[in-house]
């Protein structure tokens, strides 16, 4: 196996027992680093510092991933203007904050016979948000509802 690490000088290959007995000698632990390497790579080091290291980098990785957050606005097929408007402006702040937006049409009964106004409704919703998002996926029809998702366009 390879050895690496702060307390060898030098990367060098040695054997699994000169190893293990190098590692006592110091009053540390061998931790395997990639043991699909040929040879398989080692170091010499503090186990739970290890631990506590690989714990912390997976903490700041997560930190900085990137939380997308889906904010849902739901009509009806028969949905009035003063009610479109007011949800229009709804999404548009929500747009500007960064979150996507998923609209649907939710269908009630027998309302299903106009889905096509759902999709209209929807496409014009899509237009009008044209300057602040994207469309991410077209109005498609999923059981009782027509979805419609629209992500905002990144900031210039």
């Amino acid at each position: 196996m390879r050895l690496v690490g702060d307390n060898v000088e030098e990367s060098k290959v040695v054997s699994v027992q000169e190893a293990i007995r190098m590692a006592d000698e110091k009053g540390l632990d061998l931790i395997e680093i990639s043991p699909k390497a040929d040879p398989p790579v080692c170091r010499i080091g503090d186990y739970q510092k290890f631990l506590y290291q690989q714990k912390k980098k997976a903490k700041e990785i997560k930190a900085k991933a990137v939380k997308v957050v889906v904010k849902e606005i739901r009509f009806g097929p028969n949905t009035d203007d003063h009610d479109y408007n007011f949800k229009l402006k709804h999404a548009e702040n929500f747009l500007k904050e960064g979150a996507k937006v998923k609209a649907y049409v939710f269908f009630r009964g027998r309302e299903i016979v106009f889905k096509d106004q759902g999709e209209i409704l929807l496409l014009r919703f899509a237009t009008d948000l044209e300057e602040l998002a994207k469309v991410e996926q077209m109005p498609r029809l999923e059981g009782k509802r027509m979805i419609l998702i629209l992500a905002s366009k990144p900031k210039k």
